[in-house]
This record gives structure tokens, sequence and C-alpha cells, in this order.
């Protein structure tokens, strides 16, 4: 066994994006002229925050508003390394703060580690600031702060930084309800039933000469134009043209949440690019039913808008009658961020399987129990050779289990790493392919997975490949505002906070094509500030290695868009477009997806209890917390 055998390849650790818990928020206090001056000075000079999010002065006001005074004295932490409650953002009105880091060695080297050592020397003083990742996501802190003299703070928390950056977005679903406004099918819809639609709306982008829809094509969608110019063709003659302008937003082919009546013109892009909102009747029936039956109602007929949680696009899977009980521990597999991965036998069928253990204890102190029920209820809909199965799950007194399908070819990040398989084109097309054919099964439910990476990879005994970990997915019509997922992964519009739609997820597909073929993603840091900045100057300052050349670069790039409705996926045609890449010439679809191509790379696995593809270790099992 070689040296590259042996290493351990640290994982990367994904970001929620808040919990659940309830956070301490006091009243704001009243501020002087001065004071509102050093505040908004602060927001706008802290690099790291205007690197990611672009604040208008109108939010700046509003956050300085419900900032509340706080008095520090002198030795007190007010921020320990490590510690889970990272909800608050810190602006210094007087006094001084030191910053030191190293309690926890290994975490003092992690991703989100050494930003704060780097400013300010370690010290921050009046007109200075901290702790401005706790407004982005949920992660513990990274360094602890201390204060050096008596000193008076501003604090910030994290529900109304995010609530702010909604706002905007609710501006925008007030324009796009005056937009449906106008619609004459949609007259009789209630406020409230547009609003629901106007939030599902999706962008999408079309190039010159590009047709939105031809002539004599069944209908299944309609558009409002919002940016460029299209001709309206009938019989290969032009009838008139379509603007869309700061006052007027054109709209076509409404009736196809109707019926499905043919297109009777064809819709062709004359300006050098256009940019629709969309809706498609599937999307429609499943947040308000279908329209017909709606414009039959009575006016006192109760609003069709679904609850949160009541859309399901598609019905879980039946449990079935594996009892805990009847299973038998036989090795670890891995170690989570809540709990142990093992190897478990069925005694009477011998049947293995992965068993997923979460502490009870430890997901309530993180506050994550609405993700973990997410996960369950999410993992249940699926079905797909190249996602993982869940058969079944089991409530103990301490803990919580999910039964899952085996995988004992190991995780592809430490196949790649151990096997040197980093810019083997076949291996990168292989398990790229898996994982667009996942994508596409999860989202044709309305589920956005949002924690694409290597570790997230696993391969069964012949070698192909399969997605697990579904803590970070989620159900979403329309855009969700959680920041949340792997920072090497991030897309330009989970940074910014201004929502995101499940286009995050072929932005990740890039992201990953790149590092299988480089050894490393595009935007790699080891500070995640550093990440969210490379990020959001976009794919083209990005230096591609010799081996992501030619059709891989062209396809990361046109993956890595960073206006979401412009990447590959998200244009008409959809996921074809990518199969249809030159990336994937010769590539053979139908053999894939009937799991008859042979895989470039097949593991050793000797039998269905052989474990020897995963190097797990008790000592990276997390601390179990007491559940009361």
């Amino acid at each position: 066994m070689g040296l590259r055998e042996k290493l351990e390849f640290p994982q990367r650790k994904a970001v929620a994006g808040g919990a659940i818990k309830q956070l301490e928020v006091k009243p704001p206090s009243p501020k002087t002229a001065e004071e509102r001056k050093l505040m908004v000075q602060a927001l706008k000079s802290n690099q790291n925050l205007s690197s990611c999010v672009s604040l208008t002065d109108k939010q700046i006001a509003v956050l300085v508003d419900a900032a509340w005074k706080e008095k520090v004295s002198i030795g007190k932490e007010l921020i320990q390394e490590g510690d889970l409650s990272a909800d608050y953002f810190y602006i210094v009105q007087s006094g001084k703060f030191s910053i030191s880091m190293g309690q926890n060695e290994t975490q003092a080297k992690s991703a989100n580690a050494a930003q704060a050592a780097a400013q300010n020397l370690g010290l921050v003083s009046a007109g200075g600031s901290f702790g401005e990742l706790a407004l982005l996501y949920f992660a513990p802190r990274a360094a602890s702060v201390r204060a050096v003299q008596d000193s008076v703070v501003w604090v910030i928390d994290r529900k109304t930084f995010k609530d702010t950056l909604a706002k905007s977005a609710d501006d925008i679903v007030k324009e796009y309800i005056s937009y449906l406004d106008k619609v004459q099918v949609l007259a009789k819809l209630k406020q409230d039933e547009k609003e629901a639609v106007a939030k599902a709306l999706t962008e999408m982008s079309f190039s010159k000469n590009e047709d939105v829809f031809q002539q004599g094509e069944a209908g299944d969608a309609f558009y409002i134009l919002v940016e460029g110019e299209v001709a309206v063709i009938k019989d290969g003659i032009e009838q008139t043209r379509l603007k869309a302008s700061g006052k007027e937003a054109p709209m076509f082919g409404e009736r196809a949440l109707l019926t499905k009546e043919p297109r009777i013109a064809t819709i062709s892009v004359t300006s050098d690019a256009a940019k629709a909102l969309v809706m498609d009747k599937a999307t429609f029936d499943m947040i308000l039913g279908p329209l017909e039956q709606l414009n039959k109602r009575g006016k006192d007929a109760p609003s069709a808008v679904k609850q949160p949680g009541a859309i399901s696009a598609g019905t879980s899977k039946r449990f079935g009658n594996i009892e805990r009980k009847h299973l038998k521990q036989l090795g670890l597999l891995g170690c989570g961020g809540f709990g142990a991965v093992e190897l478990v036998e069925h005694v009477s069928t011998a049947e293995t399987y992965a068993l997923k253990a979460l502490s009870k204890g430890y997901v309530v102190k993180s506050g994550m129990q609405q993700s973990v029920m997410s996960e369950k209820n999410v993992q249940l809909m699926c079905d797909s050779p190249f996602i993982v199965k869940l058969f079944e799950t089991y409530n103990g007194s301490q803990t919580l289990y999910f039964l899952l399908e085996l995988a004992l070819g190991g995780e592809l990040y430490a196949t790649y790493n151990k096997k040197g398989l980093f810019g083997k084109e076949p291996h990168a097309k292989f398990y790229l392919a898996g994982v667009v054919l996942a994508f596409e099964h999860l989202h044709s439910k309305k589920i956005v997975f949002r924690d694409l990476k290597p570790e997230n990879l696993l391969l069964n005994e012949q070698g192909r490949v399969k997605l697990t970990d579904m803590g970070l997915a989620k159900v979403i019509i329309g855009k969700t505002y959680t920041t949340c997922g792997t920072p090497d992964y991030f897309a330009p519009e989970l940074i910014a906070s201004t929502g995101h739609t499940h286009a995050v997820d072929w932005w990740t597909c890039g992201i990953l094509l790149f590092e299988l073929l480089s050894g490393h993603p595009p935007f790699e840091s080891a500070y995640p500030m550093q990440i969210y900045q490379k990020v959001t100057k976009g794919i083209n300052k990005v230096t591609f290695p010799p081996k992501c050349k030619g059709a891989a670069e062209d396809l990361v790039r046109s993956l890595c868009k960073k206006d979401p409705s412009e990447r590959l996926p998200m244009k008409k045609g959809g996921v074809a477009n990518l199969k249809k890449h030159t990336f994937f010439k010769g590539f053979d679809w139908q053999a894939f997806e009937k799991q008859s191509m042979e895989p470039p790379y097949k593991p050793q696995v000797k039998n269905k209890k052989d474990i020897g593809n995963f190097h797990a270790r008790k000592d990276d099992l997390p601390p179990q917390v007491p559940y009361k």
C-alpha cells in the first residue's frame, strides 16, 4: 500500500443558515447623530461585509435603527471560540477588543478561522466591527474576542440583517404582482394568490434570434418580458414587436395556464439579449391548483394558497418493516456533524445497511430540529438510483436514526485523493453525469440540494456514484433565503442573500467539475471571506489549469454564470442543454441512466461487510449532548 493510501484527508464542513432557537433581540437603543454616523461608516467600511453583500443606504439605515447598545467590562469575553451561539455582529463605539485564536488548534486552522487575526493585527477599536460571518450564516465562532478596556458596542442580530435584505425582495414581489394584475386570465385570483404566483416566477435568459417558443408547440408556460425585445411571428410573417421598458412588461403565452392548446405564434428575440419571468402550468397547479377551477369559484371561496410544508411534488415512499432491534452493528463508516454512521446487518436477512445516528441533544442545542425533519421528508420523496435511499427512521431516547442504502466503495473525495484521480476526464465525466441525473430528479420534485461536494458523493461496490446527505436540501417554489452549504461551493446569490433557486445546484456542478479536473476548487482560500470575495468577482477572473481547458472550461464557465438565469440548464432546453454540451460528446446518457455503462474505476470491496474503503475514527465523533 502506497503512502497516498495511508493518508487521511480532512473534510470540508458545511455551514447551516440558521437555527430555530430563539435569538435574544433587545429593543433598539436611542442614538445621537454622531453615533449613527459612526455605525453607518462601520457598516460601509467593513470590507468583508461589503464584498459579499450590497447594502443600500436605506438598508443600512434600517440596521442602524434596529441596533442596541451594550456596555462591556474590561476582561469580558464577548465571543468565545467554538461557541455555537454565533448570532450577532458588533460595532465598537468606544474601547478596545483583542482577537485571539488557538484554544482549539484544529479549529484555528479551519476554513473560517483566521480572518479575524488578519484584521487590525488582532485589535479592534472605536469605529471597528467584528462578527460579520454571523450575519451570513450559522457556524461556530472562529475566534475569541475579549475587551481589553471598558467598552461600548452596538449589536445587530442575524435575523434583523436577513429580514432587511429580504425586504428588497418584497419590493420585487410587489412589482411582479403589478404585472400579474394586467393578466386577464388571472383576473379572478385573490391578492394573496397573486403574491404566491409572483414569488414563484423564475427568470429565464434568451439570446438574439432564439425562439422563446414556436408556433404549433404545446403551451406549458407563460412569460413576462422584463428586458429586451421580441418579435411575434405568425405563419412566417412578423406581426408585431414587444419591448420591455421601465413602465411596460409585455406578456405572452398566458393561456397555457388554462389549456395545452398549440401556440398560435412564434416569439423570437430581436434584441441582443432578453430576460423573461416564467411560470409553468405544473408549478402554478402545485401552489394554487388548476386555474380553471379557481375561475369558477364564488366570491366568498377561501384562498387556494397552500400553507408552507403542504406543497409536495411527489408522494413519500412507504416504510418497510425493518426493526432496529434486528440490526447488528459491524463497524464505523463515518462521523457526521451530529453523530456516527455505522455499518449494520439485519440478523434474519443478512442484508447490510448504513445506520446514521443523530444526537438529539446536540440537534436541539444547535437548534437544527427543523433541518433534521426536512432531511427525513426530502429523503423519503427521492427515488433515484443516483441518490442514497432511506429505508427506515427510528426514534431512540437520546438518538434519532436513519437506515440508509449502503455504498461500500467509499467517498468520492477520499477516492480521488488516495487514487490520484484528479485531472482524469473520463472519471470526471462519469461522476458529473451521476450528479446531473440526481439533480434532475430532485429538481423535478422542487427540491434544491445546496451542498454538492466530493465528500457528499459515495461509490457503491461497482463504482457507481450516489448523492448523499440531504441535511441542507429543501422543497422550494420560487426563492429561499437561507445561506448554507460549503463555502468553496457557494454561488454568488447565496453570499449576497438576495434569494436563491435550484440554479445554485447547477453552479455547484461547475465547481465540482473544476475540482475533479484541477485538484482544487476555483475560488479556494483558507478564509471564507476571501472565498466570497473571489466568487463575487466571478469565474472570469479564474485561471484554468491545462487539465481543465477546452470543452471542460467552457462547461464550467456556462454553469458558473453570475446571473442564475444564464446558467446552462436554466435556459430554454433545461438539463438537455448540459447533456448535449461538447464536454459530453459521445457520452451514452441512455446507457449511463440504465447503469449499463462500465464505471471508469471499480473500488475494492470483498463482500457486503467490507468497510476497507472507509477510515473513520471514534475520536472524530461529535460530543454527545444529553437530551432531556
